[in-house]
């Protein structure tokens, strides 16, 4: 009786997170204690959520609860491991996160020892001992603890899954290989097992083999990555005295290199620099006649059309004199380029009401005359 009174103290002073003997006990505001770590880790992963909850009766808080210190608790578990009482006995191994729980178990529930496949429940050594001592439960199928006892059971005969159907890649049961399964290629699933677990075993043999041939691969690369380090210092150590010999030479040529450099310099931009100003000029006459054959292309008169068309037109020869004719009386003004023919450049009709007076202006190149405006 005396030791049920100490297990009954123990799980009291326990941890329910940890299922320890509290540690640094503190109370949340629905009066459960906990380790101050344990409860602290529990908030951490509900921040998150916006809401916080009891581990054990669940109740919500819309804030993090705030975390109070228990003495009184402190001083009995400190008591407690004095007695030397905190390791539990063996056979109050509880069920943690993560365990499979025994299935008979009331209240804080122990770790399943066994899981029968027949029953499909799961016990601790405790509950499991009928399955040894009873006859008809010795012929149950006992297995390492599992939680996915409903998985190896058929969802349409309900009876335990213990043929492989190849065809269909599948456990099935034994009344599935009657009805749908029938006439299919099907083992029992230990013997699939078995020989999956030679083929797994081969494949890793084959795989350790590739990881071992690679790695020599490996070591091979890395002794020739040395030899061409090696190679390639012994090349730029040659180049480079070859190279300061050139350099030497070269050195005393120098000068005479640069003078020709920057005499061929001189002559190429002065070329350029003609040509350039060229271009432009042509470029701004070619502006201008653009600008007069569109001016053109907008007379609705068609007198005046025909008669400037052909002063306009782009393929009038180039010529360094320039004649001017001038009809005051009919009122046309025409300008003709003078080489061995004469050829109309431009001709202006329009009404003179004044007297006119020639004025002519050369551009700063002299490549262009101009009549200026008379004020």
């Amino acid at each position: 009786m005396a030791q049920r009174g100490v297990q009954l103290d123990q799980e009291t002073f326990s941890c329910s997170i940890c299922l320890d003997l509290l540690k640094d006990p503190v109370t949340i505001p629905c009066g459960h204690s906990y380790c101050m770590n344990c409860i602290k880790a529990h908030l951490d992963i509900e921040d998150g959520k916006k809401l916080h909850s009891c581990p054990q009766c669940r109740q919500t808080f819309t804030s993090r609860p705030v975390l109070l210190k228990n003495t009184m608790l402190a001083v009995l578990v400190e008591q407690l491991k004095k007695t030397g009482l905190q390791a539990s006995p063996a056979d109050h191994c509880y069920a943690g996160a993560g365990d499979v729980a025994c299935d008979v178990c009331t209240g804080r529930r122990l770790k399943a020892f066994k899981s029968c496949l027949v029953c499909l429940a799961s016990y601790c050594e405790k509950h499991l001992q009928p399955h040894y001592d009873s006859a008809p439960l010795k012929k149950h199928k006992l297995v390492e603890p599992s939680g996915k006892l409903q998985e190896k059971i058929c969802s349409r005969h309900n009876e335990v899954m213990k043929i492989f159907c190849r065809t269909d890649q599948q456990c099935i049961c034994y009344l599935c290989l009657l009805d749908e399964h029938k006439g299919h290629d099907t083992v029992s699933a230990a013997a699939e097992r078995t020989k999956r677990q030679r083929e797994l075993e081969g494949s890793q043999l084959d795989i350790q083999q590739r990881i071992q041939d690679r790695e020599e691969d490996l070591k091979l690369l890395h002794q020739e990555v040395e030899a061409l380090n090696l190679s390639a210092d012994k090349t730029v150590e040659d180049s480079e005295q070859i190279f300061t010999e050139l350099i030497r030479l070269m050195e005393n040529r120098s000068s005479d290199v640069k003078q020709q450099v920057r005499s061929r310099q001189r002559t190429e931009v002065s070329r350029v620099r003609e040509l350039q100003e060229k271009l432009e000029q042509e470029i701004t006459e070619l502006k201008r006649n653009e600008a007069e054959l569109k001016l053109l292309s907008h007379t609705e008169d068609l007198k005046q059309f025909l008669l400037l068309y052909p002063s306009l037109s782009p393929s009038s020869p180039r010529s360094s004199r320039l004649g001017v004719y001038l009809d005051h009386r009919a009122g046309i003004l025409s300008f003709y380029s003078v080489s061995d023919t004469m050829t109309l450049l431009h001709r202006v009709q329009t009404t003179f009401t004044q007297p006119l007076y020639a004025g002519l202006r050369l551009n700063s190149y002299g490549a262009r005359a101009e009549f200026s405006k008379l004020k």
